[in-house]
């Protein structure tokens, strides 16, 4: 649940792209009335009204996990608070400017913000950021730890330079389906291959 609960914007923001892409009519119509006001020109056209409209259901789907946890009484992550920045300011230039190319670059820089939060409190401050995540769970050596920390970075790095690279190499509806099946695949293989050469390390608390 807390999975689906993390990449819900993600897979709102598939679910609507694929659907205006499929009706580009009602997505420009849509997407001007909604918009219009918005945008510069006034006016929506067929071929940036998917993503557009995706862009703000994101937008959207950000804003309501913050309220849904507030409302609940539950401690909001620091990274979410950062998506919500970066998803409202180059989704914001995105709809303004009828650009895909700043959404394109929200999870690149998301990644590299993940990893850099890591190796900076490894590097500068002495603290170890997956085991603070992940120390109560289990018991591992310090250096298993620290390898641990630097595998996450070298993956956030790697992850925001293949977002990059797919989205403005590819069509849209190739970085869309790559935003959701590859980001998520991948993820669940990195973790995957870091359980199998952790476990000879792993002691589980009692």
């Amino acid at each position: 649940m807390k999975i689906l609960f993390d990449f819900l914007p993600i897979i709102l923001f598939f679910g609507m792209f694929k659907y205006a892409e499929g009706n580009t009519e009602w997505a420009a119509r849509t997407a001007t009335d909604w918009l219009g006001f918005m945008v510069s020109g006034g006016v929506v056209g067929t071929a940036e009204a998917p993503v557009l409209l995706a862009t703000v259901v994101v937008i959207l789907a950000t804003l309501a996990q913050i309220l849904w946890l507030v409302v609940r009484g539950r401690k909001i992550d620091t990274m979410l608070w950062v998506s919500l920045g970066l998803v409202t300011l180059l989704g914001g230039a995105t709809i303004y400017f009828h650009s895909e190319a700043f959404i394109k670059w929200k999870p690149t820089v998301l990644y590299w913000v993940m990893g850099g939060a890591l190796l900076v409190g490894q590097l500068g401050f002495g603290k170890n950021g997956i085991k603070s995540l992940m120390g109560a769970q289990m018991t591992l050596p310090d250096p298993v730890w620290r390898t641990l920390n630097y595998s996450w970075v070298g993956f956030f790095a790697l992850m925001g330079v293949l977002n990059l690279w797919v989205a403005f190499t590819f069509p849209t509806a190739t970085w869309v389906n790559f935003k959701l099946f590859g980001g998520m695949g991948l993820m669940l293989a990195f973790v995957l291959g870091q359980a199998v050469l952790l476990n000879k390390h792993i002691k589980t608390e009692p």
